[in-house]
């Protein structure tokens, strides 16, 4: 894959969220957290084309004003993946890497990693990262993943998985660190056929269950290969997430 055959990066962006109100708008240290999220991709992935598909003309008016391009997309889309599904109608990509609004210390080595997993025939990757903390573990916000010998995913929950049975679900971190359980990292990578074959997939019951919008891949009989990355990023979902960026923005 040559620079001029880079894969286009597209950003889902929704202005409602559940968990913080107007999340991509929050703002952090003065800026708006989806540009924060801009400015990083910006910084960190230079050669990658970069655009943002928005449900509202106020997000679009937001990004326009820090000079980042925009796609307006429908308001009812039930999960990012639809919305970039249409936004890449329009811009017409090859290959697409999902960067989600709400990840402002995204690194240009996952992004990298993910554009790898195109050389070696996968249709959809995403990116993982090794545990190191119980109490991350059994939060419902970070997503936890399990993988086969040759690393697709074999599922994503917001439980504690693998549950180990010996202690009864009760894990240490230097059980974590030993047996390398996995958080998810929400970066995905997908061509652009499958990322069409997506959004026409019947939504099954496990992602309404989990709200996990990655389960109707598996659910439907396909693959995610899941690359490994050493580095964690922070998502905002919370107002402690929201403090505990702040504070590392501040250096």
């Amino acid at each position: 894959m040559t620079m001029s055959q880079l894969p286009t990066i597209i950003v889902p962006a929704r202005l409602e969220s559940s968990r913080l109100e107007r999340k991509l708008l929050y703002e952090i240290n003065g800026k708006p957290l989806i540009i924060w999220t801009a400015e990083r991709i910006k910084s960190e992935a230079p050669n990658f084309p970069l655009f943002f598909a928005v449900d509202s003309l106020e997000l679009s008016e937001c990004l326009k004003s820090y000079g980042f391009d925009s796609i307006p997309t429908r308001d009812d889309h039930l999960s990012g993946t639809d919305r970039i599904a249409e936004a890449n109608q329009t811009i017409g990509a090859e290959w697409v890497i999902n960067v989600q609004g709400d990840e402002p210390l995204i690194l240009g080595s996952q992004i990298l990693t993910l554009a790898d997993s195109f050389k070696k025939g996968h249709q959809m990757a995403t990116l993982a990262t090794p545990f190191t903390e119980t109490e991350a573990f059994y939060n419902p916000n970070d997503v936890k993943v399990v993988c086969s010998l040759d690393g697709n995913a074999l599922y994503f929950s917001r439980s504690p998985i693998p549950y180990t049975r010996a202690s009864k679900g009760k894990v240490s971190t230097d059980w974590l660190l030993q047996n390398r359980c996995y958080k998810h990292i929400g970066l995905y990578g997908y061509s652009a056929e499958f990322l069409r074959s997506i959004s026409r997939m019947r939504r099954g019951q496990l992602e309404a269950i989990e709200s996990l919008e990655q389960l109707r891949v598996l659910e439907n009989g396909h693959s995610i290969y899941v690359g490994i990355s050493n580095e964690e990023t922070i998502g905002i979902d919370t107002i402690d997430d929201v403090e505990h960026c702040r504070a590392y923005l501040a250096g």
